[in-house]
């Protein structure tokens, strides 16, 4: 087995805590459930692992350290996750509220915002480099496939992703139920969620890397 017991036990509760920190795809999830349902929160969750285990692949390909070492390259994810969060922004700004709020289990729907869950955590080179910094401290070559070590672990922290940004999303849908009853707030919360987005993208633009 590339991967021991041992050390699985030891990787898995520190994934586990990570995905409890808030961040740009909890945010996200709990955005797209509050406004397009639980169904939504739970696709955008899916979503975030998915792009989470591409992020892996690349990481195990070598890809994360061209972005660790090559500036030009991680500006352009960057800029190109900044242009994402902000053109979703706007697509926010652009739609009424009554607009946002999908019928439950439209699969249409359901593939948009699994859609953008891969893109928001895709774009973000953050992630890339989360990802080359701590999965390579539980790699072991002596033990087989680097690639395989880390898709293993990838997979380990995009469960546990799913499970904690699943929640977030299934319960921000019981929030907008509530929001769909009371469209003053229901108002207030739409277009904060698209400020949310341009607060995200501030955040990707200034950060220093």
């Amino acid at each position: 087995m590339p991967v021991d017991i041992q050390t699985l036990l030891i990787f898995i509760p520190i994934a586990f805590a990570l995905n409890l920190t808030p961040g740009p795809d909890m945010l996200f999830c709990l955005g797209e459930g509050s406004r397009s349902g639980s169904r939504a929160g739970i696709a955008a969750a899916l979503g975030v692992t998915t792009g989470l285990l591409i992020l892996s692949v690349a990481a195990g390909l070598g890809v994360a350290a061209v972005l660790a070492t090559h500036s030009l390259a991680f500006e352009i994810v960057r800029w190109a996750g900044v242009i994402y969060l902000l053109w979703q922004a706007i697509q926010i700004f652009r739609h009424p509220v009554g607009h946002l709020h999908a019928a439950p289990g439209n699969p249409s729907d359901l593939y948009s915002a699994w859609r953008k869950g891969v893109l928001v955590c895709t774009l973000n080179p953050k992630v890339t480099l989360f990802i080359l910094a701590l999965v390579p401290q539980f790699v072991d070559p002596a033990k087989g496939s680097v690639f395989l070590q880390f898709l293993i672990f990838g997979v380990v922290i995009g469960i546990g992703g799913t499970l904690i940004n699943g929640s977030v999303g299934a319960f921000a849908g019981g929030v907008g139920q509530f929001l769909k009853r009371n469209p003053y707030i229901g108002r207030i919360v739409h277009y904060g969620s698209g400020l949310l987005f341009v607060g995200l993208a501030a955040k990707l633009a200034f950060e220093r890397r």
